[in-house]
């Protein structure tokens, strides 16, 4: 008797044949901007080795004189081959940057990101070099790109706590002005006070450093702060009376914006847990684990 079921093709059996240009982009996504994967993992580990080799090979070219008659025969060949081994790097940056073009849906919005960003400011120095003159130790900022190291580690809450500092920041920012006002005016004030007390125009302090208000209020930064820099000591009695209390009021001053960031911070506070899947669309990260839709930018999570 002939089976009622019609047959119905196994996944085995649709994924069959050449995959489609989608396909494609979904698995290039996956693998260069996914870390979960064992591809995506291993992708950004040799990322990372490429950019820190490059990065040394920066540094040890800068040890050696631009001027290359001015350099035996064996710092010449070194020069060489560090110039070579810095090219084939840069290649292969840029060919990196073109593969994530490729792989997101809107290649401008991630040339806008910040990654985007360092990955392109990765590649110019090179290019710089050959085509202005530049110096190539400019190429160090591809430093910046290990910040990715956080996503291959599975550190990726560092990232969203680090975005939570920086939205706790902005939110007390009102607070942190009105706290840095209060501190310029008792900067001015103690500047004024350290001219009249320490002043070159008093008789006997010719030969002093505070030699006008500003010069007053420079002493007070300092010692608020407590960097204490040296350069201008009072000599006085009053002014060292001063100095102690600029020193002890720095030291209250400076736990109250702690205070404010702290507070806005706990108050945020996220508990779910993230994933380092970014955002095909806006290339966001710090997604949750069940995210379908990207919480920035609304797209679907899926390249399509």
């Amino acid at each position: 008797m002939p089976n009622p079921t019609p047959n119905r093709p196994s996944k085995k059996q649709v994924n069959l044949g050449s995959p489609t240009s989608s396909g494609w982009r979904q698995k290039a996504h996956e693998i260069i901007f996914e870390a979960d994967t064992f591809y995506g993992k291993l992708f950004d580990v040799c990322l990372l080795i490429a950019i820190v080799l490059s990065v040394v090979a920066v540094c040890l070219e800068s040890m050696y004189p631009a001027d290359l008659n001015n350099i035996t025969p064996r710092e010449e060949k070194i020069i060489n081959a560090l110039n070579i081994f810095e090219w084939c790097l840069t290649i292969l940056f840029l060919g990196e940057y073109i593969l994530r073009l490729f792989a997101v849906k809107k290649p401008l919005s991630y040339a806008k990101s910040f990654y985007g960003v360092v990955d392109i400011l990765a590649i110019l120095p090179s290019f710089l070099e050959l085509f202005l003159g530049l110096g190539s130790t400019l190429a160090v900022v591809r430093a910046a790109r290990l910040v990715r190291v956080f996503r291959i580690f599975k550190l990726v809450n560092l990232l969203s706590e680090g975005e939570e500092m920086f939205d706790a920041i902005w939110r007390a920012k009102s607070k942190v002005i009105v706290f840095i006002c209060v501190v310029v005016i008792a900067i001015t004030i103690a500047g004024a006070a350290i001219y009249e007390i320490e002043g070159h125009h008093r008789p006997g302090n010719e030969g002093s450093e505070f030699k006008s208000i500003p010069h007053g209020m420079y002493w007070a930064t300092v010692t608020m702060t407590t960097v204490g820099f040296g350069d201008m000591v009072p000599k006085t009695n009053e002014g060292k009376v001063l100095t102690t209390f600029l020193i002890l009021l720095g030291y209250s001053l400076i736990i109250v914006p702690t205070g404010f960031v702290s507070a806005e911070f706990v108050g945020s506070r996220q508990t779910k847990k993230i994933t380092t899947n970014s955002c095909p669309s806006c290339i966001t990260e710090g997604h949750d684990m069940d995210s379908v839709y990207c919480k920035y930018c609304g797209e679907s999570m899926t390249v399509s």
